[in-house]
């Protein structure tokens, strides 16, 4: 086969999987694992074939036609750089991994074939915004993601807090898609074409009039989607899904999408530098500011949540000092470890017998009980601490380093002051995410939570999928800057002296700084018994997870305890904890800037139509009613009564013909 055949398939079997899942979910649920593994197995399969065949040189290129439209046409249209290619194979690697994990997580979920068609159907999707050259079939990919994370997040449709957390995805998504089609069709009236290589080379020929309006509009879409300030605040909430299909959203589908949009069309952004600054500010602050949030946390995913939202941050920070090759980087070696982090918490949570909003201050002494999620997730959070060797320290080096060579001045293709705002932010960031980093493995392995019972050993499936993933948290990162960059467009990824120096110095500290708050808060804790509580029967992880977000958290023991008074993370942020485990209670203000209005405004409205309008309508009825009841009143039926008002009438007509005779 071609490699555009190919490339087709890798979007194309998914989707088949996901429909002939939802058919055969019924009536042959025995063919319902089959159909949610295979299809994407087979896709990751191809997606190797297709970015070895593509091996980092010039892009595949093949469109055709959709329809004729008169004006800018739409193509079905692929284009497969080497940015592409890796991308598909991490996204592809990540869902079979979640499809795998998903067996065994919810072996017993009645609505798990609809839960895997809906998987399958999102990896086709990303697959689909990856591979994708023309814009408005990239937007096909984009919305078919906002409606499965819908669905998916609201998969225990029966808890208040899945409903609501569904909506507010959908939502606030939804409010940076609306002037991200705006701009896709600003640009595309501009350039011509919905094609991306046609927009990249009027970029190139100063085609585009408006590059900083429509950069701008482009941004909020990105920010919806990938959970960047100020419309990151669906993400946390999501975590009412299940943690398989966190890992999914947080790694590879959904929120790397906006990242992955920037990169694709990185030189319409850089010809506008209070674009690229204003990206510097969006990454900066969602760095700094997700990190506090992560060190307030109590819920595991909740902690992850925020440290995918600061990981983006990266990323775009990256984008923001005009290097896609680091952003890139930093997209495949956090799906990696992400993907771990949330697939290790979910065997934490079947084993604390908590819930998915599970309370690290009830964790502890687990590192026994799943020494498969111990090691790897150990793994994982040294990745995503960025210490030196595991992947996450030369990706996010990587990043670091374009911001020092901008400040620098060793490049022009980003301001200065673009530079400077992400290399501090970073840093700082560096510092709190290690911080973090350790405090969830301190709580989770060795905090003084209460001993849970015994669910048995987790399913093959689960644990074999951690080890999978670890294989590229530890090893991505040593072989993958000295490969890459031929991949991408040949940026180079080696780690700079300055710059690894200090974030592995504040990376140590921070983590050094939690470990002896922690000893000292250690010292002075004390668990205070809240009465006795029936012990939680058991059960799969999906059902711990449902019971949970219903508000029925599963006890775990024959004595519950208060919160863990030995979390650090009090400590370490002061006053400033508890803004930051509300994160910042930018819900609140965005409800009163925003929802109450609107509310004041519907009430308004309805009054109006209520008060105003339907009393005119009601009135304009009332006047003919009554004159036809008054007539009606006059039809009695007897002869001597009309003979009397017509002889009646017939005087009052001859009086008043005489009166107007003797006028006249």
């Amino acid at each position: 086969m071609t490699t555009t055949t190919l490339a087709v398939l890798v979007p194309l079997l998914p989707f088949l999987g996901a429909l002939t899942g939802l058919l055969l979910g019924r009536t042959a649920p025995g063919f319902v694992r089959p159909l949610a593994v295979l299809p994407t197995l087979a896709s990751l399969v191809l997606a190797a074939v297709v970015a070895a065949r593509q091996g980092g040189d010039n892009a595949v290129d093949a469109a055709t036609e959709l329809t004729p439209t008169g004006s800018v046409p739409i193509e079905l249209a692929l284009h497969i750089d080497g940015f592409a290619a890796l991308t598909a194979v991490l996204v592809a690697t990540v869902a079979t991994c979640v499809q795998i994990y998903s067996t065994g997580y919810l072996r017993d979920d009645p609505r798990y074939p609809s839960y895997a068609a809906l998987v399958s159907l999102f990896t086709s999707a990303m697959l689909l915004v990856v591979y994708s050259g023309d814009l408005m079939v990239l937007l096909v990919g984009w919305e078919v993601m906002g409606i499965c994370s819908y669905f998916l997040v609201g998969h225990y449709w029966e808890t208040r807090e899945a409903r609501a957390a569904s909506l507010k995805a959908f939502l606030v998504t939804k409010l940076g898609d609306v002037p991200f089609l705006i701009g896709l069709f600003a640009l595309a009236g501009d350039a011509g074409s919905f094609r991306i290589t046609r927009i990249l080379g009027a970029v190139a020929n100063g085609g585009i009039e408006h590059p900083t309006l429509i950069a701008l509009l482009l941004l909020a879409g990105v920010a919806g989607k990938s959970a960047q300030f100020p419309l990151h605040t669906w993400l946390p909430d999501a975590m009412a899904g299940p943690t398989p299909v966190s890992a999914l959203i947080h790694a590879a589908t959904m929120v790397a999408a906006g990242v992955y949009f920037i990169a694709r069309l990185l030189p319409l952004f850089e010809a506008s530098q209070a674009a690229m600054v204003v990206l510097a500010v969006m990454a900066a602050v969602t760095m700094a500011g997700s990190a506090l949030a992560a060190l307030a946390q109590d819920d595991i995913k909740r902690v992850l949540a925020y440290s995918t939202i600061g990981q983006l941050g990266y990323m775009t920070g990256a984008l923001a000092v005009a290097d896609r090759g680091a952003a890139v980087f930093h997209l495949l070696s956090h799906g990696a470890f992400k993907a771990l982090l949330f697939l290790a918490a979910g065997v934490i949570i079947h084993a604390a017998g908590t819930n998915s909003l599970a309370a690290m201050s009830r964790m502890g002494r687990l590192r026994d009980r799943v020494p498969d999620a111990y090691w790897t997730m150990t793994v994982a959070l040294l990745a995503l601490a960025a210490i030196p060797p595991f992947s996450g320290f030369f990706s996010k080096e990587a990043v670091l380093g374009v911001a020092e060579h901008v400040v620098t001045g060793h490049t022009e293709h980003a301001p200065a002051a673009a530079g400077w705002i992400v290399l501090l932010a970073g840093l700082l960031t560096a510092l709190l995410t290690a911080a973090y980093a350790t405090r969830l493995w301190l709580l989770a392995f060795r905090g003084h939570g209460t001993e849970a019972p015994d669910h048995g050993r987790q399913p093959l499936t689960m644990t074999a999928v951690l080890w999978v993933l670890a294989v590229p948290s530890l090893a991505l990162g040593g072989f993958a800057f000295r490969v890459l960059p031929d991949w991408f467009d040949g940026h180079d990824l080696t780690p700079t002296l300055t710059t690894s120096v200090l974030g592995t110095g504040v990376a140590l500290a921070g983590g050094l700084v939690t470990y002896g708050a922690w000893r000292h808060t250690t010292a002075h804790a004390a668990r205070v018994p809240l009465g006795a509580v029936a012990a939680h029967p058991g059960g799969d992880a999906g059902q711990v997870e449902a019971e949970a977000i219903a508000g029925h958290e599963p006890a775990y023991g024959d004595i519950a305890y208060a919160p863990d008074p030995s979390d650090p993370g009090r400590l370490l942020l002061g006053p400033l904890h508890r803004p930051a485990a509300a994160g910042f209670h930018l819900d609140a203000v965005y409800s009163a800037l925003f929802v109450r209005p609107v509310r004041a405004g519907a009430r308004l409205v309805r009054f109006l139509d209520r008060e105003v309008v339907e009393t005119y309508v009601r009135g304009a009825g009332t006047l003919p009613r009554w004159l036809g009841a008054a007539v009606r009143r006059a039809q009695t039926g007897n002869l001597q009564t009309y003979v009397s008002a017509l002889l009646a009438g017939t005087v009052v007509l001859a009086v008043a013909a005489v009166l107007v005779a003797t006028g006249a």
